[in-house]
């Protein structure tokens, strides 16, 4: 971020945090969740051991997190997370039991050992109890118990926002991801557990229970680690996209195999048109799965969670209401999305979701328009702005676990089609998108980073866009009139300094892009006194009778 952005954030941030105020008081749990605390700075994660063992008769959970770090630099004290009403019991480092202090959801732990710079050391984390019940997943969270009616029950977990410590003990920020993982769940002996990457092996473990164990080999968010427990039925396909020969796994209950082997014919469809768009699929190494739920759905990497019921649009309803959102299955195509934009490029901060959920929804749009076509696309993406709210920025506050507002979604999907407007060079746009999956693979980003790197690629500088649509709640308008002098124009209800070129259409003329600035300009222009701005811009005009 630079000097100008880090003012502008820090301004925009303590007028937030003032208005939000009254809506909500930031505590010290807050920091300790949302911040990179001296607790967590000090050492790198790089790989994790999950075992977990859920029981369906008391709603319980037991188990352990092996975290694997690196040492950065010395420091005898170390923050792990797990949120109530779970409890950390005990904690080992080299086969010796630690001390360990509770505030809140963070627990801190002393460490006997001297920790070196550079030396890689490692840490088992046992808990268990009774995790939050998910109220509303995957909105609000935590794990599902629910009984499938043939005397077995369902377990899922959904988390986002709400943290993944809401049922393991984990480093719950984003910042920092593992280089790779194994995920072991124990499940009775007729159940299945599907989780993230690939399966290593299960084992009978002989008293009626048997462990399924899933080795990640791409680093993940923590998020996106789930654990899906049913009496699952699957089939397999091979993908070949750009990187080779993708693995491509499919687990529902049994009910449901017949309609869901038409229904998912859509996978091999959404890989081929984000690889076009995103490039390669990012996790060849651990493989495409779908698993079905009993929630909506959400962007569990390589594991990706189906609850749309085998429809087309969300649940059966186009979001746009111009026909195109009922041509694919909403879940599929938006939460598969996120392998690229939340799995592959993955915000620091949640204040800036933005980078997950903006590309992720104009993913929605570029779908369309690879299937159906350039107007279609369009039409899709201008039909949903009647759900922007522009009531709050859509970028959040910094260090407190705060998001944006939820015109993350729409208005941040509409202001991508904008700028596509702007470059207005479809391949050098799709270089772009290209581009972004590459440079920052496997990375996890500060929102500033794309920003430049979209500004650089494009050969635009488009600063003060992305300030007037995420930072801003005002909608743009194209202030004109018509005169002796011929068309004036220039921007109004924007930030200061905005610039942005916009096609308009003058009278019965062809298209042409204006240059316009804050300060007013002219052009000669026709008789015909009429000027139609392109749909394709989220912006509005206002004709005036005084410049």
């Amino acid at each position: 971020m630079n000097l100008r952005q880090s003012v502008f954030c820090a301004i925009l941030s303590a007028i937030s945090v003032s208005g939000f105020a009254q809506e909500h008081k930031f505590t010290r749990a807050d920091t300790l969740r949302g911040s990179i605390t001296p607790e967590r700075a000090w050492w790198d994660l790089t790989y994790y051991h999950l075992k977990v063992k859920p029981n369906a008769q008391d709603s319980t959970l037991s188990g352990s997190t092996t975290i694997i770090y690196k040492v950065l630099q010395p420091n005898q004290r170390i923050q792990v997370d797990l949120q109530q009403p779970l409890l950390v019991s005990k904690v080992i480092q080299d086969g010796e039991s630690l001390e360990f202090k509770r505030d809140g959801n963070a627990f801190f732990i002393d460490l006997k050992k001297k920790q070196e710079t550079g030396k890689a050391e490692s840490i088992e984390v046992f808990y268990s109890g009774k995790p939050r019940l998910a109220k509303n997943p995957p909105w609000d969270g935590g794990v599902q118990w629910i009984p499938d009616g043939q005397g077995n029950t369902i377990i899922s977990t959904s988390c986002q926002g709400l943290g993944s410590s809401v049922w393991w003990p984990c480093k719950d920020h984003m910042y920092d991801e593992p280089d790779s993982m194994q995920i072991s769940i124990t499940v009775p002996q007729k159940m299945t557990d599907v989780s993230n990457g690939k399966l290593l092996s299960m084992v009978e473990n002989g008293d009626n229970t048997r462990t399924f164990n899933w080795v990640v080999k791409n680093p993940i968010n923590n998020y996106g680690v789930n654990m899906n427990v049913a009496n699952y039925v699957s089939w397999d396909e091979t993908y070949k996209g750009e990187k080779g020969d993708l693995p491509v796994s499919y687990y529902v209950l049994p009910k449901n195999l017949d309609k869901a082997k038409e229904h998912f014919k859509q996978v091999p469809m959404m890989l081929k048109a984000f690889e076009h768009w995103f490039g390669p699929y990012p996790f060849y190494e651990d493989g495409y799965k779908l698993v079905e739920v009993p929630y909506l759905g959400m962007e569990h990497q390589s594991s990706v969670t189906y609850g749309n019921d085998y429809k087309m649009g969300y649940r059966g309803r186009d979001l746009s209401n111009t026909g195109w959102g009922l041509k694919w299955d909403f879940i599929i195509i938006h939460e598969s999305g996120h392998e690229w934009f939340a799995n592959n490029i993955t915000y620091k901060d949640v204040a800036d979701m933005w980078v997950h959920e903006s590309f992720t929804n104009y993913s929605e749009n570029l779908y369309t328009e690879y299937y159906f076509g350039k107007k279609a696309g369009s039409e899709y993406v201008i039909g949903t702005r009647k759900l922007i709210e522009n009531k709050a920025p859509i970028v959040g506050i910094y260090g407190v676990n705060q998001e944006g507002s939820k015109d993350m979604y729409y208005k941040g999907g509409n202001m991508l089609h904008t700028i596509r407007q702007v470059v207005n060079d479809d391949e050098k746009w799709r270089q772009v998108l290209r581009g972004l999956n590459k440079t920052f693979y496997h990375q996890t980003v500060d929102g500033s980073q794309i920003e430049e790197y979209v500004s650089k690629e494009s050969g635009k500088d488009l600063s003060k866009v992305f300030d007037q649509y995420l930072r801003d709640t005002r909608i743009p308008v194209l202030e004109y009139s018509f005169g002796g002098k011929g068309l004036q124009y220039r921007w109004t209800n924007v930030v200061a300094g905005f610039e942005m070129p916009v096609k308009v259409q003058i009278g019965a003329g062809k298209e042409e892009f204006i240059y316009p600035t804050t300060e007013w300009k002219t052009i000669k222009a026709k008789s015909e006194k009429r000027l139609t701005v392109d749909p394709n811009f989220y912006v509005e005009a206002k004709e005036s009778k005084t410049s």
